[in-house]
């Protein structure tokens, strides 16, 4: 049976670098299993009176669905002001709540951070964990991805990573987050 990994991206810029990490990571999974990109950025930020009151935006219910069919989440993001960008931080409160509903419980994750700079988006790395971590999803540890200096490893024209070895590290992640999803 396939194996479906939701893929969120953490930035909603046109020509994101995050997109490019994740589209050629989504190239690279083995048979078996589908990449599938959810987006994130027509997401009502999360306000609990939406399910108190039963006003919950159309947005909300589908999803929540999305996240409740996918097998395991990777999540490719930037670091915005040493965190995590509140698009995608909105995601994970938006599928977590009502409290007692939470759709991400127990689904694999993995955390790709990407940035411009040599800090490679550290910040948001560990955040994004943090919060992971909350809401009971087991994420792989090893190899830890941080994509720092990504300029020197894209071609932003083409919209695609040019560099082996960085398409090799991106396999490796791949590979061990597969052996990862397969434990549950």
């Amino acid at each position: 049976m396939t194996k479906t990994i939701g893929i969120f991206v953490g930035s909603l810029r046109k020509g994101s670098y995050s997109r490019i990490i994740a589209q050629e990571m989504a190239k690279q999974f083995p048979a078996g299993y589908e990449a599938k990109f959810i987006e994130i950025g027509d997401l009502p930020l999360y306000n609990q009176d939406f399910d108190d009151l039963n006003e919950v935006p159309a947005q909300y219910p589908k999803f929540r669905d999305e996240v409740k069919a996918i097998d395991a989440a990777l999540f490719v993001t930037p670091e915005y002001n040493r965190s995590v960008p509140a698009v995608l931080k909105n995601a994970l409160d938006v599928a977590s709540r009502p409290y007692g509903a939470n759709v991400w419980d127990g689904k694999p994750a993995a955390v790709v951070s990407v940035s411009i700079g040599a800090i490679s988006g550290f910040g948001a790395n560990q955040h994004l964990r943090q919060a992971l971590v909350f809401l009971n999803m087991p994420t792989l540890q090893q190899p830890e991805a941080y994509i720092g200096n990504v300029t020197n490893f894209i071609d932003e024209d083409k919209g695609e990573v040019n560099n082996q070895g960085t398409k090799d590290f991106l396999k490796s992640i791949d590979e061990a987050f597969v052996k990862l999803i397969d434990r549950y």
